[in-house]
């Protein structure tokens, strides 16, 4: 691996700008999700630290949790424009803060992208710099050890969510139909989505290959020892991203696996190409053998996808086929002698950076201080290796074969840490369904029970007529909870009975959830008096003969009821409030003018309360890219370095020492003065460098 040093600064801030997203889009839901009368209410929550917290203070806990999501807006606003606030100590603050959120919301806080982030963000207390007072402490030899972590856990992600696509045995990825379902029945689709679901079976098969071949195949690059195959797997997995970002609305999800995609990345390809100087003899037989091996292995990747897929050119029709030409037996097989040999090869590869950092830290110079890089060396090293070696549980969770491998030991750690969310399994898109389309949940409300108007969502497809929205990069809890639910029961979902319970109530918290714009509420004046929920089965429509924009993007199926008519006091809503402990009295709540911190957070909350949430997050992400811009033109003054080019490293004391005497103006004859005013950097005069 080359230096780093500019991939792990642009990691660094990829996790900032993911931080400040999180907290953001967390904040403006707080209220709705987590308030007194939420769907969730956090008094009902199990104790947790946060809450001992609240009660110390005296404060109401969704003001402690409000509280908290802004100092982690903040903090990681700041970290996104300074430099210097990308430290270890501030990563490590905002992993406690949202952990602690974690902790206190773990229902509505379960996605995937939610322990993605916490992994993710305790790897970036690792990677970052320990800075105190000011004055960086830690030496920087150990980063390429912390920093190869975050590509163990893209591999991780990516791989095994590859395998667990075809080791699910899901229909849909076995017939290679996957693409055309995901583009209706993905969590959030964009109306880019409908254009795609509008193209030949045939494209949208080859689109399925790539996804697999992109998860199963190219991750094995990422430990390859030639470093363009490295770069190539990025960019593959950059371009799967975007394709996704564009057709499912941008997601933390998306946002995260571009961050962890830095680590295979080095400075020399990130920073601008500089004149080489002429190879060799010897660096040119070296180049060419590394650019056939190269080559040797972009063909094997094409010709075993060929063979594994049978794809067949028909040029007459002008169409591609392409099925699955092998069985899951085999498959399984495969993986089964794979699994075990992927982690000895990400073994050789941390072996080969514990090494290189050790070797890099008994070239330091002086005694005290290559002491002091030896002892860094030791604790992050230790850190490293239990990182990963925890890591290997979950890995191989989803093969008992190589799961029955795993020290006994090794797997008392993970449950040890397993509370800590430090590590966690992936396997996104496992299972879909074998029909097409998107089960998809239909509120409705009445005052009588004869006329029924269905109430529309901002955020999630409901009305047939209207566009799938674009929320990017906004995560909406409650639609995505929806949009989960519809594949199972009301009774398995406790936070749908404090949905209903809030919609008969009128709760303007909860209805904002819905819609923030009350001329878009049907029931903003008064609230239902009854209300139900209907599941649907909804299709993206076709594209006219004219090539015109849909006057309906759905169609739609009734297949059953999901929730019969409750009304406040019902049998059946009473019921189901009791199952999940939601029939509790509020506490009234605490008069505002008691507490500053409550007419604070209340004056704040009523400035953004009547925003959508994505509006709050593009005018953060306008803040931190108007703040670059201005940064990146008052760089470019007399004696300032470039916009782009990376900070100067901070010179030892001893170097400076020995350029001391140089810079002063030396006595005696010209003759004499000369060498020591032509003094050139070694790399100057190294051979290479005078031809």
């Amino acid at each position: 691996m080359g230096e780093i040093r500019v991939p792990r600064n642009m990691f660094l801030w990829s996790m900032a700008i993911v931080y400040m997203l999180a907290f953001s889009s967390l904040y403006v839901q707080l209220p709705g999700l987590y308030g007194n009368g939420g769907v969730s209410p956090v008094r009902l929550a199990e104790p947790s630290g946060l809450l001992e917290l609240a009660r110390g203070w005296g404060a109401e806990p969704p003001q402690v949790l409000e509280l908290v999501c802004l100092a982690g807006a903040l903090l990681a606003l700041g970290a996104a424009t300074l430099a210097p606030l990308r430290g270890s100590l501030v990563f490590l603050a905002l992993w406690c803060l949202y952990f602690s959120l974690s902790q206190v919301g773990r229902g509505l806080l379960s996605s995937p992208w939610d322990g993605l982030l916490l992994e993710a963000g305790f790897l970036a207390v690792l990677v970052a710099p320990l800075s105190l007072l000011g004055r960086q402490v830690s030496s920087g030899r150990h980063d390429p050890m912390t920093f190869w972590l975050t590509r163990w856990l893209l591999f991780r992600l990516t791989f095994g969510s590859g395998v667990a696509k075809l080791a699910g045995h899901s229909a849909p990825w076995w017939n290679l139909s996957a693409v055309s379902h995901m583009l209706e029945s993905q969590a959030s689709p964009t109306p880019l989505a409908w254009w795609a679901s509008q193209l030949p079976a045939w494209v949208l098969r080859l689109g399925t290959v790539g996804i697999l071949v992109s998860q199963v195949m190219v991750p094995l690059l990422y430990f390859a020892p030639i470093r363009c195959l490295r770069i190539t797997a990025f960019y593959v997995q950059l371009v799967h991203q975007l394709l996704s970002a564009l057709t499912g609305n941008l997601t933390v999800l998306n946002l995260l696996t571009v961050a962890l995609g830095f680590s295979l990345l080095d400075t020399e390809h990130t920073m601008s190409k500089k004149k080489r100087a002429a190879k060799t003899w010897s660096q040119t037989l070296v180049w060419g053998l590394t650019l056939l091996v190269e080559l040797g292995v972009y063909v094997l990747i094409i010709y075993s996808a060929t063979r594994l897929f049978q794809i067949d050119v028909d040029w007459e029709a002008r169409t591609v086929s392409s099925k699955t030409a092998f069985t899951q037996q085999q498959f399984g097989d495969v993986i089964r002698s794979t699994m075990g040999s992927t982690v000895w090869i990400a073994v050789l590869s941390l072996t080969w950076e514990v090494v290189g950092a050790l070797l890099s830290s008994l070239y330091v110079r002086g005694f005290f201080w290559k002491l002091w890089a030896l002892v860094q060396w030791a604790v992050f090293a230790a850190a490293t290796v239990a990182m990963f070696a925890v890591s290997v549980v979950p890995y191989t969770a989803m093969e008992p074969w190589s799961s029955s491998k795993v020290l006994p030991a090794v797997k008392r750690a993970h449950e040890w840490v397993k509370p800590s969310l430090l590590v966690s399994s992936y396997a996104l898109d496992r299972r879909l369904a074998a029909g097409r389309g998107r089960p998809e949940l239909v509120l409705e409300g009445s005052m009588d029970q004869h006329t029924w108007t269905e109430i529309h969502w901002m955020y999630k497809p409901g009305n047939v007529s209207a566009a799938p929205p674009l929320v990017a990069p906004y995560e909406a809890r409650l639609d995505w909870q929806m949009w989960r639910a519809a594949q199972g029961e009301a009774q398995e979902s406790p936070w749908f009975c404090g949905l209903v319970l809030g919609l008969l109530q009128g709760n303007k918290n909860v209805e904002r959830l819905l819609q923030t714009d009350p001329s878009q509420y049907a029931f903003s004046e008064e609230p239902p008096a009854y209300l139900r929920a209907t599941l649907y089965q909804y299709q993206f429509t076709q594209q006219d003969h004219d090539g015109s924009d849909p006057k309906q993007w759905w169609r739609r199926d009734f297949v059953k009821d999901f929730c019969p008519i409750v009304y406040l006091g019902s049998p059946d809503l009473q019921a189901m409030l009791s199952l999940h402990g939601l029939n509790e009295e509020s506490p009234p709540p605490s008069s505002p003018s008691d507490s500053l911190l409550a007419q604070v957070l209340g004056h704040l909350r009523g400035h953004l309360e009547t925003l959508p949430g994505p509006y709050v997050q593009w005018a953060l992400l306008a803040t931190v890219a108007t703040i670059c811009v201005l940064k990146c033109l008052l760089s470019r003054g007399p004696g300032s370095r470039a916009c782009g080019a990376p900070p100067v490293e901070p010179k030892s004391k001893k170097a400076k020492t020995q350029a001391a005497p140089a810079s002063k103006a030396p006595t005696g004859p010209p003759a004499a003065r000369a060498p020591a005013v032509e003094r050139r950097p070694e790399v100057e005069r190294s051979p290479r460098r005078r031809k």
